[in-house]
């Protein structure tokens, strides 16, 4: 008897599993595969098709000059292939994917429930058992599940705002660093051209030394000077090698990517702006992120207001069957969500004050930085007008003076020396220059709309001015 109860339930419990299998996804396992990886890696390079259909399409967005890397890279090119390899925008933009597959299943209504009550009448009745299968769907009357929806794609907002601002950072990173080993070869040159100044007159002290017109320790000075020198050369070149290597970090090649970068050191053009048109990545994040707040503080509300379970209702009551319709609705009396309420308020007020300070941080930010530029171009300028030439002129004094023989070698030495270390500040202030510009683009957001999962990466080159170094004359 029991048997025959149990067939219309169990043929809706079979219908109901086959549509609960049906619509359920499968598990797949993928095992990590490094050795895979690291082929696709070690056979990166900056011209791979990949890297130029994403300069094809930035430079459809700007007025761009090409992407050609086989003639060597420039640092807006670098930009590009950074853009595309870096590991860690690699890993922001799936952490945005992450918060993208939130978003497109937020805000869905609640799968229906199935129950069933199954008692046995413990008198002795013909029929004893009750059987009360029911289906409940819920019927969103709060309006909680389209601000569900609102937030998530504010939340996607959000994450695609940090993605954003991860790949400005890189490309600012990326610049600052390009700048950097720019300087280290350019020191490393100008100690290679004063080596070979010493040297020409080192030789010049031993054949003099040989035949008595100069002291032999005036001749043992210079031989420890060419010493010193040398090793400031093998120094600066590591130094130099060891940051083109971080560039290659940042670009996400292998440190043994065939890849010729070419040195420059620019001095950015910072136009001038008000505060209000401040308007950074950072900014633009926590004002997104405001926006989820305020559709969480919504969320919480709206959660007051309960939504109806209602469905349809079998039962089976010792022999005799019902057809009916079973319903609910939570009463907010005790509960009403307060503290969900409070911490979405509280978390409101606290997005509020973080986009308000965030404002005040840039806008003193941007302008320490500008004092401190407007500082460097005038000790830019004090060297370039004269330092350099006062440098200059007291080594062509020298040299005309040893020709006459009427200045010792030393002094000539330590004139190209002076003259070496001035230029050397020289590069150090051009290159201090360029940084503080850097951090100063760095608060702005670039106008390029762009991005493989963000709405804007922005690899617009800006517009700069090269400044070249003069190179130390080598003394015959």
């Amino acid at each position: 008897m029991l048997s025959s109860l149990l067939r219309p339930v169990s043929y809706g419990a079979v219908a109901g599993a086959t549509v609960f299998v049906v619509g359920c996804q499968q598990y797949e396992p993928r095992p990590l595969d490094l050795a895979s990886h690291k082929a696709a890696w070690q056979a990166r390079t900056p011209g791979d098709e990949t890297v130029r259909a994403f300069a094809h399409r930035l430079a459809s967005q700007e007025a761009s000059s090409g992407f050609e890397p086989n003639d060597g890279l420039s640092v807006s090119e670098a930009e590009i292939v950074a853009l595309v390899y870096n590991p860690d925008l690699r890993l922001a933009r799936l952490q945005a994917g992450v918060v993208s597959a939130s978003a497109e299943d937020a805000g869905r209504s609640v799968d229906p429930e199935f129950s069933l009550d199954l008692l046995h009448v413990t008198e002795d009745v013909a029929n004893p058992w009750v059987i009360t299968p029911g289906l409940a769907f819920t019927v969103p009357i709060s309006g909680r599940l389209q601000t569900e929806q609102a937030r998530a794609d504010a939340a996607l907002r959000v994450a695609l705002r940090e993605v954003a601002e991860a790949e400005w950072a890189i490309r600012l990173e990326l610049r600052e660093r390009w700048m950097q080993w720019s300087a280290a070869m350019m020191k490393a040159d100008e100690i290679e051209r004063l080596l070979k100044s010493i040297d020409v007159i080192a030789d010049m002290s031993m054949r003099l030394a040989s035949i008595g017109e100069m002291p032999s320790a005036d001749a043992g000075l210079l031989e420890i000077e060419q010493s010193i020198q040398k090793q400031a050369l093998r120094q600066a070149r590591l130094e130099a090698e060891e940051l083109e290597q971080r560039v290659r970090m940042l670009m996400g090649l292998t440190p043994d990517a065939e890849v010729a970068c070419i040195p420059i050191l620019q001095l950015s053009n910072t136009a001038d702006s008000t505060d209000d048109e401040i308007d950074s990545h950072s900014l633009r994040r926590l004002r997104e992120s405001y926006e989820v707040a305020e559709k969480t503080l919504q969320r919480e509300i709206q959660k007051q207001y309960p939504d109806l379970v209602i469905g349809p209702l079998y039962e089976t009551d010792q022999g005799q069957s019902r057809i009916g319709f079973l319903g609910a609705i939570p009463l907010p009396i005790f509960n009403a969500n307060r503290k969900g309420i409070a911490e979405a308020r509280a978390e409101r007020e606290l997005a509020r004050a973080a986009f308000e300070t965030e404002y005040e941080k840039v806008v003193s930010q941007r302008r320490l930085l500008r004092i401190r530029l407007d500082r460097l171009h005038e000790s830019l300028h004090f060297l370039e007008s004269e330092m350099v030439p006062l440098v200059d002129q007291q080594l062509s004094r020298a040299r005309q003076l040893l020709e006459l023989g009427e200045v010792s070698v030393l002094v000539l030495v330590e004139s190209l020396k002076s003259a070496g270390q001035v230029r050397n500040n020289l590069i150090d202030t051009r290159l201090d220059c360029s940084l503080a510009g850097i951090a100063i683009e760095g608060l702005s957001s670039p106008a390029i709309q762009a991005g493989q999962h963000a709405d804007e990466i922005g690899v617009s080159d800006s517009s700069r001015h090269e400044s070249p170094i003069p190179a130390l004359e080598i003394i015959p």
